[in-house]
């Protein structure tokens, strides 16, 4: 028994905040710009032909937007319920937010610290950030594992089969990949697949989850990957793709594959 997810991660749309270089962390909840909303309607072209089974956005706004912006783009799943869920918030930042980041620096400086590992009064340390990160994916497999469950119950030869040839092109960036990172056991993820989730939050919380999957979970990761693109936050709307595989439904030991990281053709 193997099952696979597609797991997408998007980065929301900008803000003036962003803009000016301002903190939002959690407590500046500030609406898309008109950039922002720019952003998200082509990362929604970009998806639009990935038929999502999930979509789970932070419940801040500008998170809250960009998902939705990209579901009303999509072909097949235009009307999917979006979960807010506050485990996929930005990391909070305390005193600091709604201040400029030179602040923050500032602030780092003269605790003989550096940023992004300092934290701020009030801020949540990158440890909270990663607790936070670990326990929605572990969520996220348990649902995966859920999901097969029911279809294997449900599923007959036939359909299976005629699942298999509507689902073959869904990736936009399927070119950029091997079949092998595509899990190719049974020619291609896309035809194993239990789930397709889109996860909609922001720069320094996926930073950290992302850093998460590599160091804890030994995440393969693209072979042109550099170190500093590892660490880099993602450019606004910037997409990254994994595909985790669960064999045996084993929860402990998920296999994941990194297809793209912070992936910003579409802008």
């Amino acid at each position: 028994l193997k099952n696979f997810f597609l797991f997408i991660i998007c980065f929301s749309g900008e803000t003036r905040y962003n803009k000016d270089k301002i903190l939002q962390g959690q407590g500046v909840d500030e609406p898309l710009s008109a950039t922002g909303f720019r952003q998200a309607d082509a990362a929604g072209l970009f998806l639009s032909n990935v038929k999502f089974t999930h979509v789970f956005s932070s419940d801040l706004l500008r998170a809250k937007q960009t998902a939705a912006t990209i579901l009303g783009k999509n072909k097949f799943c235009k009307d999917l319920e979006i979960k807010y869920d506050a485990r996929l918030r930005e990391r909070k930042y305390g005193v600091a937010e709604g201040r400029p980041l030179t602040d923050l620096k500032a602030m780092a400086k003269a605790a003989g610290e550096q940023c992004p590992s300092f934290t701020p009064s009030g801020g949540e340390t990158l440890d909270e950030v990663r607790e936070r990160a670990r326990d929605f994916f572990e969520f996220l497999c348990q649902l995966a594992i859920e999901l097969e469950q029911k279809e294997q119950d449900m599923r007959g030869a036939a359909s299976s089969s005629s699942k298999t040839s509507e689902e073959q092109l869904v990736f936009p960036w399927t070119s950029h990949s091997s079949e092998a990172e595509l899990g190719s056991d049974n020619g291609g993820a896309s035809k194993i697949l239990d789930a397709n989730i889109l996860v909609v939050s922001h720069g320094a919380y996926m930073r950290n989850w992302v850093g998460y999957f590599v160091s804890d979970l030994n995440c393969t990761l693209p072979a042109n990957l550099t170190k500093s693109q590892l660490s880099s936050v993602s450019p606004n709307t910037g997409v990254s793709h994994f595909v985790i595989k669960l064999e045996n439904g084993n929860l402990l030991k998920p296999e994941i594959t990194c297809v793209c990281l912070n992936q910003d053709s579409h802008l």
